[in-house]
Formats: structure tokens, C-alpha cells, sequence
């Protein structure tokens, strides 16, 4: 009886003690598969969000933003505490206590499950394991994601402090409309920074990540409200605020940007433009487009914003004074129809759906308008942001041939701008406007060092992003004919010398070319100044004969109007194309003495960081730093600058274009 127990107990005992190997070993193999490939969590620690790149003025402020993801990184100590308990109430309230994964949390999330019979379906993931899955995980819904994912919590609680995880996780969440992490979401849905967000809208951004592309703020107002309800109860459960504080907050309303509530972050940007959008252009190029649109870049541009204005409207209305003296409408080409003109909320909600510029300030703003109705005298206009109806009579069309109703016709968009005072700046009328067809570019830049401060690639940026500064192919015409006249003075060629002003015919093997004066007429023999003074065609060629055309090509591309100058004579008259932006920075050596300046958008590029990655002005002071200097010295710049030209030679040539 007795060896009968005891034989009982001990196949009992070694049938505990098998099954616990074997429970061992299989949960051993369970992690071995799962993790010997699993993602270093070293990777957290050495982690660079995408973040968004900023453009300033040289004055300091902000012109623009690129992101792929708009996220502005910001450390935990810098984060309000409040707005730290709101996220843990709303995802996870046990994220102090437990060690990366909360397995009763799992088991009451499997329960629920099993007894709706899979209709009630909810997360048990801890702050940790999103973490996890934002990093280094994919967002399956699978058995093997979810072991994966509790095994990189477990061991990244053992890498990384509580507060160090929640910075990541605060930084990394997505909010809904493209706002990663909660510097940028309080950006986006309220205009704020972090510290200046009260309890209810902190509760908002916390109940966004159940839901982040369905909680929208207009059209699921009521479930986002409700959801950010609970949050505010969750907090007050925890204990972060008072009940009276968390009644309070629910009583308030949801007031945010999406709502129109309050104004967005990019209002307070200017309109982009032909310079930033150039910069993005270039530095695309440079850094490449992954480290420019993700790198967090802090770009200090050489734009002065004031005379880029003065610059847009100095090439705006020339092109409109130009297009004008053609007397022809063209208009906007786009209508309105009879029903989206059926009441003023069809044709205003109309008017603003339509794709037109609205960056247009030449002589105050230009606005869209629909023409309501048109008589021959007048026409009666529905105006974009502006209260009842405007009025254009016939007379501000007096650059046009007939009357109003040849003009316009009903249904019509038209751009419209206000006539003030120039005294008071009272409103007098409205004038009918439209975009020129022939467009053009305006580039000003200072000689000495390469900065581009203002730059205008056509007449309106949002009618056109086409930048015809940089991206414009022409032919420079007689603004080539100087560099033919540098190589004549460095060739030996004086301001005095005797240049036959005549006709010419020049044998191209493809028949004879007989280039002419603009004028047609014949000066005879002229000093070589007054070819560049009248920018006589024929001088010109002449002059371009007895130098050679391979020397005038040398000088062309030493001064980088082109990168290879076909050696035809009749580029000597500019017939190859290139852009206005080399021409410019060419002209610069000229006004500088000859030295070669590199033109630039860019002073300095930081990263997120702070290192300066790229500095535009690499010229050196000496003896600066030294607090000795004996009196009377002071320090001096160093510049390596290549010398293009004879100084003797750019003082005469300036001298000749003067």
C-alpha cells in the first residue's frame, strides 16, 4: 500500500516536473523565435523624429514651414505635467507601475471580447507598447505583433526611464490632420503653444489617439466632445484635477481652427513665394528632399521681406501696364452657373471653392468677384470677403474697345481690387484687374557677396509657381553683349578703340547671315564705347570676329552665364538661352572688380541641433578674437574670392555701362 502511494506521488512529481521543462522550453522557443531578430532598442535612444524644416528672414522671422510630418520635438521637462496626466489618463493610467505591458488590462480586454462575441473589441496596450509599435513594430493586428511588441516593452523598461518612454511617446504620437506629436497638434487645432492650452483643450489632444483620423473636431464634434468628457472625468478619477474643475472644463464649448474658432498658425506666415519655394528648390538639391522635408532645418534666408514686396509689385506693374497697352480682355476663364449664382451663400460658397491667386497686393489686394449682372455702362459684382455687392462703370475700362456688356457677361470671375485715396486711403471704387499674359522676373542681389534679397520669378506665385528667375530658359539677348566687350578689353582692346559700325555678312556653311542694328541705320567707324553705350548689333559682331569666339565663350563661362558657350557669332548677340539668375550674378563681378561671387537664397543652414551644416560666407576674420590688439590696428578679412577679371578692365566696362 505504502510503495503504491508513494509510486503514485512520484509519477505525479515527474509529471509536474516534465511539464514544467516542457512549458519552459516552449515558452523559451516562443521567445527565441520572437526575438532573435527583434529591432535593437537602441534605436530609441539615439532616436531623430521627422521634424519640421522653418525658413526665416534675415530679420529674424519665421516665412516658412516644409514637413512631411508636421512635428515640433519638444523634451519632457518642457511638456506641462497636466498635459502628461491627460494622456496617461486616457491610455494608460497604470504607466508608473508596471513594467512595459499590463497583463490584467490584457485579460479584461480578452474577456470582453469572448463575451460580446467579438462586437466589443478594445486595446489593452500599454503607453510602452505603442511606443513599440510606432517605432520599431508595424500596426498588424496580430498574434505574433502583439508577443513581439510586449517582449521590445519589457526590455525597453529596462533601457530607457518612464519619463524618457513618454517623451517619445509625446513626441511621436499622430493627432489628425498630419500633426505628429502634441507641440504641433496644440498648433494645429488651437494655435497654441503647449503652456498656454487649458484643461479641456489638453483633454481634447488626449482623446485623439483612440481615433486620431476620425475624431475630427467639425464633423464628429459630438463623439470627440464626449470622448474628450471622459478624459476630463479620467483625470479627476486619478486625481490630477478637482471634480469642480473637470465640470467646469466639460461645460465649455469645443472651440478650435477646423471649427473656424480660431485662426490658423499659417495665417500668421506670409503667402508662399517665388523665394521660398526656390529655397525649397535648392536645398532639396543640396541635402537632398528626405533630409529637407524630415530634418528640422533652421534656414536663415537672405531675403529682406520689404523689398521682395517692392520687388513683386515693381514687376507686377510693369507686366500690367505692358499687358494693359494691348487692349484685350482675356479674364479669368473661369464661370460661375446659374445655380451656384442662385443666392448669395451659393455664389459666395462658389467663389471660394474656385482655384484662383489670391497673393495679388499690387495697389491694395486683388479679390475674385462673379459678375452678378452687366448692363453697357456697368457691372454688378459679388466680391470675395467683402459684405452686399460692388459696382464697376464702364469708364475704368477706358484701355479697352467697347462697353461693359462686350466685356462681361453674367456669371463671369473677375478679379477686382480697390481704388483709395492717396491721402486718407478712403475707398473711392472698384477696378476691374486681370493677370498678364506676358509674365517676366525680377532679381536684386548684392555684388559684394552673392545675397539674392529679392527675388519675383513671375506675377503671382499661386497663379504660377513656374520661377522664371531660376527655372526660365532665354535667350539674354544684349544684356550678353558686355562680356563680349570684357574680352575685347582684356584682349587689348581700349574704350577708344576704332570699331567699324557697317554691314557685315558672315558665311555659316548653311548660307549667309547679314545681322543688322535695331535701328537699321550705320554709324561707320565709332569708339568701342559707343557700340556698348547704343548696343550696336553690328559693332558687336565685329568686335566678336577679332577676339575670337572661343575667347568670348571662355569669359562667358568663367562668369557662369553658361556651363558651354556654342562659339556661333551670333551668340555674341545673346541667341543662347540661359537663365536671368546667372546673368545676374554675372553683372555682380562686373560692379564687385572682378571677383566671383556665388549667388545665394541661403546665409546659414542649422540642424535640429543647432550645428551650422552650411554657412554661405566662408571668409575669415583675422585677429578678431584677439582683445590685444595695439592701437590704431584693427582686424582685417581674409578672402580666398577667385579673381575673374581684370579689376582695370571691370572699372572700365562699368564705366562704359554707366
Amino acid at each position: 500500500m505504502t510503495r503504491a502511494i508513494l509510486s503514485f506521488f512520484g509519477g505525479l512529481f515527474s509529471f509536474i516536473m516534465l511539464g514544467t521543462v516542457f512549458a519552459a522550453l516552449t515558452v523559451g522557443g516562443v521567445i527565441w523565435v520572437y526575438t532573435h531578430d527583434l529591432p535593437s532598442t537602441e534605436q530609441l535612444a539615439n532616436y531623430e523624429p521627422p521634424m519640421i524644416s522653418r525658413v526665416y528672414s534675415g530679420e529674424g522671422e519665421m516665412m516658412d514651414e516644409f514637413a512631411r510630418e508636421r512635428r515640433l520635438f519638444t523634451p519632457i521637462d518642457d511638456i506641462p505635467p497636466l498635459l502628461r496626466q491627460a494622456f496617461i489618463s486616457a491610455e494608460d493610467r497604470f504607466f508608473y507601475e508596471h513594467q512595459g505591458f499590463n497583463p490584467l488590462a490584457m485579460i479584461s480586454a480578452a474577456r470582453d471580447a469572448v463575451v460580446s462575441r467579438g462586437r466589443n473589441l478594445r486595446g489593452a496596450s500599454t503607453i510602452t507598447q505603442q511606443v513599440m509599435k510606432n517605432f520599431l513594430l508595424s500596426s498588424d493586428r496580430t498574434v505574433e505583433r502583439k508577443i513581439r511588441e510586449i517582449i521590445l516593452a519589457f526590455r525597453v523598461e529596462q533601457t530607457l526611464s518612464k519619463d524618457e518612454i513618454l517623451e517619445l511617446y509625446l513626441n511621436e504620437i499622430f493627432l489628425g490632420q498630419n500633426s505628429f506629436g502634441v507641440t504641433a497638434a496644440a498648433q494645429t487645432y488651437f494655435n497654441k503653444t503647449l503652456e498656454e492650452l487649458t484643461v479641456e483643450e489638453m483633454a481634447f489632444l488626449a482623446s485623439l489617439p483612440q481615433a486620431p483620423s476620425q475624431y475630427h473636431p467639425v464633423r464628429a464634434r459630438d463623439r470627440v466632445t464626449e470622448r474628450r468628457n471622459w478624459v476630463l472625468g479620467q483625470m479627476a478619477d486619478n486625481g490630477y484635477i478637482t471634480r469642480e474643475e473637470a465640470e467646469a472644463a466639460r461645460a465649455r464649448p469645443l472651440l478650435t481652427v477646423q471649427g473656424g474658432d480660431i485662426d490658423a498658425f499659417r495665417q500668421s506666415l506670409p503667402d508662399r513665394d517665388y523665394f521660398s519655394d526656390e529655397i525649397r528648390r535648392q536645398l532639396s538639391s543640396t541635402f537632398g528632399e528626405e533630409e529637407f522635408f524630415t530634418g528640422g532645418l533652421s534656414i536663415r534666408a537672405t531675403v529682406h521681406p520689404e523689398l521682395q514686396v517692392t520687388a513683386a509689385h515693381a514687376l507686377q506693374r510693369a507686366l500690367e501696364r505692358f499687358d494693359r497697352s494691348q487692349g484685350r480682355w482675356r479674364g479669368t476663364g473661369v464661370r460661375l452657373t446659374d445655380e451656384q449664382r442662385a443666392s448669395e451663400e451659393a455664389w459666395r460658397q462658389a467663389l471660394a471653392e474656385t482655384d484662383l491667386a489670391r497673393d495679388i497686393t499690387l495697389d491694395n489686394l486683388w479679390r475674385p468677384a462673379v459678375v452678378l449682372s452687366v448692363t453697357p455702362d456697368r457691372a454688378v459684382l459679388g466680391i470675395e470677403g467683402i459684405e452686399g455687392t460692388g459696382q464697376v462703370d464702364r469708364p475704368d475700362i477706358n484701355w479697352l474697345p467697347g462697353s461693359m456688356a462686350d466685356t462681361l457677361s453674367e456669371g463671369d470671375v473677375v478679379y477686382v481690387r480697390a481704388i483709395t485715396s492717396d491721402e486718407d486711403g478712403s475707398f473711392q471704387r472698384w477696378s476691374l484687374r486681370q493677370i498678364p499674359e506676358v509674365q517676366g522676373a525680377f532679381m536684386a542681389m548684392d555684388v559684394n557677396t552673392g545675397r539674392v534679397i529679392a527675388m519675383q520669378g513671375g506675377f503671382s506665385y499661386q497663379e504660377s509657381s513656374f520661377n522664371r528667375a531660376t527655372q526660365a530658359m532665354r535667350q539674354p539677348g544684349s544684356s550678353f553683349k558686355p562680356f563680349v566687350y570684357a574680352a575685347a578689353l582684356d584682349s587689348g582692346f581700349t574704350p577708344a578703340t576704332i570699331i567699324i559700325d557697317a554691314p557685315i555678312e558672315i558665311d555659316t556653311g548653311d548660307g549667309i547671315w547679314r545681322p543688322n542694328n535695331a535701328g537699321h541705320d550705320f554709324l561707320g567707324p565709332a569708339p568701342m564705347r559707343l557700340g556698348i553705350e547704343q548696343s550696336r548689333n553690328l559693332m558687336t559682331v565685329r568686335l566678336a570676329q577679332e577676339v575670337g569666339m572661343e575667347v568670348v565663350a571662355g569669359y562667358a563661362e568663367r562668369f557662369g552665364v553658361y556651363d558651354r558657350l556654342q562659339p556661333f557669332l551670333a551668340n555674341s548677340l545673346g541667341a543662347q538661352e540661359t537663365t536671368l539668375f546667372r546673368v545676374v550674378a554675372a553683372y555682380a563681378m562686373f560692379a564687385n572688380g572682378g571677383e566671383r561671387v556665388e549667388p545665394t537664397l541661403v546665409d546659414r543652414v542649422q540642424d535640429r541641433w543647432g550645428r551650422t551644416v552650411y554657412r554661405h560666407d566662408e571668409r575669415q576674420c583675422i585677429e578678431c578674437t584677439q582683445p590685444d590688439l595695439p592701437a590704431g590696428q584693427a582686424p582685417w578679412i581674409a578672402s580666398r574670392r577667385q579673381r575673374v577679371m581684370d579689376p582695370i578692365t571691370a572699372y572700365q566696362l562699368t564705366s562704359m555701362m554707366q
